[in-house]
């Protein structure tokens, strides 16, 4: 599907991306509107908010991506397998789009831009849902109630918390970065081992 100006939709979005980074490192965050990146990459504003809906959006493509395909990794998870392993097994599966030269923009070029409030807001927003897919997702594996619930949310906030830990140490080491999928797996395996070992003692008690 093309749009009126005869561009498919992710040309637009990475001709609106190339544009908004070039002028955040020119202007820097604040210093930059909508208008003038709409104009650098020689479209209309509605043509931008048809892709995004805030200026902080244009970091976000590629790990939006990824979000996106968490919910069906997570559908796809082994259900005989303990849920704790699912769950990382899961992240790490829908991590596998972003590669060493797939690297989220803001993750190497945070310093260079300037005011970042709106922009952590912004990622703060994506990551508290995810978090919210994923404790609803050891819920239902673990079951209801004070405890379980419980358990469930601070495994998911501690699972975003190892996600955007790995995400960094993986962006900060540049040319001999690799593949993301290790870095993930070595942040998330303790946590994983220890919730896991908390909800088979839980599980064990209520025997």
């Amino acid at each position: 599907m093309t749009n009126a100006r005869g561009r498919p939709h992710a040309s637009s979005c990475e001709m609106l991306q190339e544009a908004a980074f070039d002028l955040f490192l020119e202007n820097g965050y604040a210093g930059t509107t909508v208008t003038q990146i709409t104009q650098r990459a020689g479209v209309s504003r509605a043509t931008f908010f048809n892709y995004f809906s805030a200026k902080s959006d244009v970091f976000w493509i590629d790990l939006d991506d990824v979000l996106a395909r968490l919910p069906h990794t997570l559908a796809e998870a082994d259900a005989r397998e303990p849920v704790m392993h699912a769950m990382c097994s899961a992240i790490v599966a829908a991590s596998t789009s972003l590669g060493p030269a797939k690297v989220p923009w803001a993750l190497t070029h945070l310093s260079m831009i300037g005011d970042i409030g709106e922009l952590q807001s912004s990622a703060m927003s994506r990551l508290a849902c995810q978090a919210r897919i994923l404790s609803e997702f050891i819920t239902r594996r673990i079951g209801r109630g004070s405890e379980p619930e419980l358990i469930a949310k601070a495994a998911s906030f501690a699972a975003i918390g190892a996600v955007i830990a790995a995400a960094q140490a993986w962006a900060d080491a540049s040319t001999t970065r690799g593949e993301l999928a290790p870095y993930l797996s070595a942040a998330l395996s303790p946590l994983c081992e220890g919730v896991q070992s908390a909800i088979d003692s839980m599980q064990h008690r209520e025997l």
